[in-house]
């Protein structure tokens, strides 16, 4: 069982930076792909960013509403995945999310989504 939790939020000017980290406890080594999403109010759930695992180069994937502005990273030794936010935009105002994909060590070695409970990021204009 993995569990996360998200820290970092908070409010902002408009041009600002935050930086969201999402630490994971439980069996981190069954850790593979790992994401930050989020969802602003009347809006649904956004991919934001994403990382593969280390096996797979720890490739990156960005929206393209926050390319250039947005940067993905992980540490694997703490199982921990971080969302550095610059140049902030009143409409980057939502609730981040971190999510981890799981590869159960057992049979039927199924890949199962774990989400953290949630970040608020509010941008003031």
């Amino acid at each position: 069982q993995v569990q996360l939790v998200e820290s970092g939020g908070g409010l902002v000017q408009y041009g600002g930076s935050l930086r969201l980290s999402c630490a994971a406890s439980g069996s981190i080594v069954s850790i593979t792909n790992m994401g930050w999403y989020r969802q602003a109010p009347g809006k649904e759930r956004e991919l934001v960013a994403g990382i593969t695992s280390r096996i797979s180069g720890s490739r990156t994937n960005y929206a393209d509403s926050v390319k250039g502005r947005f940067t993905i990273s992980r540490d694997n030794a703490k199982g921990t995945v971080y969302l550095q936010m610059n140049s902030l935009e009143p409409e980057d105002t939502a609730v981040y999310y971190c999510k981890a994909d799981t590869l159960e060590m057992a049979p039927p070695y199924r890949l199962l989504e774990v989400w953290g409970q949630g970040t608020l990021v509010t941008v003031s204009s």
